[in-house]
C-alpha cells in the first residue's frame, strides 16, 4: 500500500473513533531529538567534523539563547550521538555546549548483522566513553548509568522487512540489560520499521525469537505502576488532510523537522490533537519531534530564521500561561515525567523532570 500506511492505518482509524482529547489548561512538553551525525560521509576528516560542530554550537547558542519557554528556559536539543562515530574532541565540545544549558547527549547506533555480545560490547563501551565526558544519567533507585536510545536506519529490534541494519530479534532485551531508560526512535513512517501502535507512550515486552516486539505494548497509565522490557515514547504520526499530494491523498505527518518541513501552526495543532500523554493525564501532552541536524540540507535551516520562527511560534501561541504553558525539555526529562506519572506522582512539571534519572 501507499508508503507502508497499511502498517499503522488501523490504529489511526481506531484513534479517530475513540479519540482522547487534550484537557485544558494544557501543559505542553516539547522535546527536539536529533539523529546527530557529524560524519556525514564515510571517512570525513576529523577536522571537518570539528568545524561543523563548532559552527553548530556557535550559531545555536547565539540564535536561541534569548528564546524561552514558560519558565525562562531556552530550547533544549537532545543529541543522539552515533556510537560508531565516537571522537573525544567532538564529545568534549558537545558536553561543554550542553553544560551551558542547551541540551543533553544520548545514544544512537547504526549496526548491521550484529550479535548479542557485539551489541552489548558496543553499548557498554560507548556508555563508559560518554561518562568520561560527564554525559548520560544515573538511576536514582539502583545507581546504574542509564541512557536514552534512537536506532539508526529505523531498524529497532530488527524491524525492517529486509532484515538489514540490525540483526537482533532480542534487541529490546539487550537495551534493558544495558540500561536503556526509554527509546525515542518512533515514528519512522513511511519506513517499514514503523509500528502498528502509534501516538503512544507504552511498555513493550520482548519476544527474543521474533523481530519488532515493540509493535504492540501496554499504555502507561497514571498510577498504573506498569513495567516492561522497554519504555517507548513516540512522536506524533497522523495524516494531514489539509496538505494533500496532487490535491488528493493526504500527506503523512511524522513530526520530522527540516528545511522542507518547518514547524508551523498547522503542524503543531496536528501534533497536539494526537494527544500523546500518560493516560489519565490528558492535561500534559508530550510533543517529540525529530531531525537530522548535521545533514547539509537541514543545517542552515535549523540554525537560521526558519527554525527560529518555529520557536517564536511556540512561545507566542502555545505559552500564554493560562490556557497553555510550554516547557522545552530533553528526552531524559520527558521520560522522568512519564515515570513519575506511572508511579502516581503528580505535581508541577519542573518538579518531576528529574524524578528518577539524574544527570551525572
Amino acid at each position: 500500500m501507499f508508503k507502508n500506511v497499511q502498517m499503522w492505518l488501523p490504529a489511526y482509524i481506531k484513534q479517530g473513533l475513540i479519540r482522547r482529547r487534550p484537557r485544558y489548561p494544557l501543559h505542553v512538553l516539547f522535546a527536539f531529538v536529533d539523529h546527530f551525525e557529524p560524519e556525514q560521509e564515510p571517512g570525513d576528516p576529523v577536522d571537518l567534523q570539528v568545524d561543523r560542530l563548532d559552527e553548530w554550537i556557535k550559531r545555536y547558542e547565539e540564535r536561541y539563547r534569548d528564546h524561552a519557554d514558560g519558565r525562562g528556559r531556552p530550547p533544549q536539543h537532545t543529541y543522539f550521538f552515533p556510537q560508531e562515530q565516537y571522537n573525544p574532541a567532538l564529545l568534549d565540545k558537545l558536553s561543554a555546549h550542553c553544560g551551558r544549558g542547551f541540551g543533553e547527549v544520548e545514544i544512537h547506533i547504526h549496526h548491521d548483522n550484529d550479535t548479542p555480545q557485539g551489541f552489548r560490547d558496543k553499548i557498554n563501551n560507548f556508555k563508559d566513553q560518554l561518562v568520561t565526558h560527564g554525559l548520560l544519567s544515573r538511576d536514582r533507585i539502583d545507581g546504574r548509568v542509564r541512557y536514552g536510545f534512537i536506532h539508526g536506519n529505523w531498524a529497532l529490534d530488527n524491524s525492517r522487512r529486509d532484515g538489514r541494519w540490525c540483526g537482533l530479534n532480542d534487541e529490546i532485551t539487550l537495551l534493558r540489560e544495558t540500561g536503556c531508560y526509554a527509546d525515542f526512535t518512533l515514528p519512522c513512517a513511511p519506513a517499514d520499521g514503523q509500528t502498528g501502535k502509534i501516538n503512544s507512550v507504552y511498555f513493550a515486552d520482548d519476544d527474543p525469537q521474533r523481530p519488532k516486539s515493540h509493535d504492540r505494548g501496554r499504555d502507561v497509565v497514571f498510577g498504573g505502576r506498569g513495567s516492561g522490557d522497554l519504555l517507548l515514547i513516540q512522536g506524533p504520526l497522523t495524516l494531514n488532510w489539509k496538505n494533500r499530494t496532487r490535491g488528493i491523498l493526504p500527506r503523512i505527518e511524522n513530526a520530522d523537522i527540516g528545511a522542507k518541513t518547518p514547524l508551523t501552526r498547522e503542524r503543531m495543532l496536528l501534533w497536539l490533537n494526537t494527544c500523546i500523554c500518560v493516560r489519565g493525564k490528558e492535561d500534559v501532552l508530550l510533543v517529540k519531534v525529530h531531525t537530522h541536524g548535521m545533514k547539509p540540507r537541514h543545517f542552515d535551516f535549523l540554525l537560521g530564521e526558519g527554525m527560529e520562527k518555529g520557536f517564536s511560534l511556540l512561545e507566542g501561541e502555545f505559552n500564554d500561561g493560562e490556557r497553555c504553558r510550554l516547557y522545552y525539555v530533553t528526552a531524559r526529562e520527558m521520560a522522568n515525567l512519564v515515570m513519575a506519572y506511572n508511579d502516581g506522582i503528580d505535581g508541577p512539571v519542573p518538579e518531576l523532570i528529574d524524578y528518577r534519572y539524574l544527570l551525572l
